[in-house]
């Protein structure tokens, strides 16, 4: 949405709902519908919200302006953030325009009151109007304080609509506004007392709020997109490995969130009871047991059918099906399910195996690979290949960089490709560059206008810096979105490394090139991972008719 701003102080007793009615008297003369939104309020009820629901004169439930309260957010502060995110956005689907009112600084997490309002604005993806005191302050002062705000902001990749600042008593007002002028906001005022008439606000709020770059996309907004795509046509998951906790636990939230259906592999009483141990609702679950014999038999014997060419044996075919892994795949061919998760034990192959057996790839694609969804504090990129093939010949780099390109764009991610070597351009040779020389012009002859550089070095391809440095002509360099690794041994290292080092979010590996969704998960991964890797299975496999429910 474009039109919405968020009116943020970085204190108590500002001005800040004054500038708010301005903002609703804004867009209410331009004939817009208008919503009012705080994401945290005091617990009870909100005085300041009421007034603005006023103000716009529409029919909102004082309750749907209502994000969390102060309590919420020290009980779990992840969890509020995502429940504002949901809020607001069931709230901006209804209205034209939204104005956010921060926070009022009265709770005992106020001396990080202001950063958190900050994240809150990047979830939201919406910019900032901050409102400041000038009392008491020379311009000068009044300028350095507004600076320091503008680097939290900036922190957070917020773009900012401006500054009002009101109370100027200790210089003439030209002096102060001669002194904002120099932050190069799109707006800078400043009023010598607290508004009396909302005409004293310019009236350019609309335009502001539309010119404003808000591309910002954070870990939580890409995961509340997910819940959200997946929800929207829920399929059947498979986890074959039931007997993890890290499984069950994941289980339970994706069921409870209504992301996806679950079947769980096992035995009931087996996983009831450890359910109920944990203290989780699996009652939503189907719970299939992989000994039913009548499964068995007829799994077997097309498994052996498959695999006949192999001279698979159909005794052979019920031991291979004894493994959680190959059952569940299993269930996938015979549309009993669309899509497994598996990995929190199996190694990756065991996980794969299955599939490239008898799930095969995709029409026209050859091979395979594994990317992960890097989500960095301000936007989301691809990497690959970082799970499944250790050396990829020119051509099959040039297939996984076609099918990264692909991904990116299913995340609504604009894909610019950089196929990533040691050196840049021209300046080195040797095999392994030049294979990524190859792969590069492979890449470029079937992509067709897909913007694709390579080779290309890490630091060409994300910092704009260096690009103009190193490669200033090109439309990836500085700003590449997919980035495809020369070997695993590379893709793997990297991926962790800016996970680890740059406090971003790894989602994957999810597999890319199948022709049904079977995603592996790392041994290490957390609940919020499975969750994440089960929502893109789900999404995955939107794409072909699902299991009737």
């Amino acid at each position: 949405m474009a039109n919405c701003i968020y009116v943020l102080a970085p204190e108590a007793l500002v001005g800040k709902s004054a500038i708010a009615l301005g903002a609703l008297e804004s867009f209410i003369q331009a004939g817009l519908s208008v919503g009012v939104f705080r994401p945290i309020t005091k617990t009870g009820h909100d005085t300041t919200l009421e007034t603005l629901l006023e103000a716009t004169g529409s029919d909102q439930p004082y309750e749907q302006g209502c994000g969390v309260t102060y309590d919420a957010v020290r009980r779990d502060t992840t969890g509020a953030s995502m429940t504002i995110i949901e809020k607001f956005a069931t709230l901006a689907a209804a209205y034209d325009a939204v104005v956010i009112l921060g926070s009022d600084y009265s709770d005992v997490i106020t001396p990080i009151e202001f950063s958190l309002n900050a994240q809150i604005a990047a979830n939201l993806n919406v910019p900032v109007l901050l409102v400041k005191s000038a009392r008491g302050k020379t311009p000068a002062d009044l300028r350095h304080a507004a600076e320091f705000n503008l680097r939290e902001l900036n922190k957070h990749r917020i773009s900012p609509l401006g500054v009002v600042a009101l109370g100027a008593d200790g210089a003439p007002l030209d002096q102060y506004e001669s002194e904002l002028a120099r932050l190069a906001l799109p707006l800078t005022m400043v009023l010598p007392g607290m508004i009396t008439s909302l005409v004293e606000l310019p009236g350019s709020f609309v335009s502001l709020a539309h010119a404003t770059d808000t591309s910002v996309r954070t870990p939580l907004r890409l995961q509340y997109e997910l819940m959200q795509r997946a929800r929207a046509d829920r399929r059947t998951i498979v986890l074959p490995e039931s007997g993890e906790d890290r499984i069950l636990a994941s289980a339970a939230i994706v069921l409870e969130r209504g992301v996806a259906n679950l079947i769980l592999l096992g035995g009931a009483s087996t996983i009831l009871a450890r359910a109920g141990e944990l203290g989780l609702d699996l009652s939503a679950a189907k719970i299939q047991d992989p000994n039913d014999p009548a499964l068995v038999e007829t799994f077997a014997a097309e498994y052996a059918r498959l695999r006949a060419h192999k001279e698979i044996t159909l005794d052979q075919a019920r031991v291979t099906l004894t493994d959680p892994s190959y059952f569940a795949t299993m269930m996938i061919h015979f549309g009993l399910a669309d899509g497994m998760v598996s990995g929190a034990i199996n190694t990756t192959a065991n996980t794969i195996r299955p599939a490239l057996e008898f799930i095969k790839t995709t029409p026209g694609v050859k091979i395979v690979s594994g990317y992960f969804l890097m989500c960095l504090a301000d936007r989301v990129l691809v990497f690959a290949d970082c799970a499944v093939n250790p050396n990829p010949t020119a051509e099959q780099l040039a297939d996984i960089a076609l099918a990264s390109a692909e991904t990116a764009r299913s995340f609504n991610i604009d894909p610019r490709v950089a196929l990533l070597s040691y050196s840049t351009g021209a300046s080195g040779t040797g095999p392994d560059v030049d294979l990524v020389r190859e792969a590069t012009r492979l890449a470029k002859e079937r992509g067709g206008d897909l913007p694709i550089e390579g080779p290309i070095q890490f630091d060409a391809a994300i910092d704009p810096v260096v690009a103009r440095t190193k490669l200033p002509n090109s439309p990836v360099a500085g700003q590449a979105t997919v980035f495809i690794f020369p070997d695993l041994n590379t893709g793997n290292t990297t991926y962790k490394a800016v996970q680890r080092t740059a406090d971003a979010i790894a989602i994957g590996p999810i597999l890319q090139g199948l022709r049904k969704p079977v995603n592996d998960l790392s041994r290490g991964a957390l609940i919020d991972d499975i969750v994440n890797t089960i929502a893109i299975t789900a999404i995955q496999a939107q794409a072909e008719p699902g299991v009737a429910s």
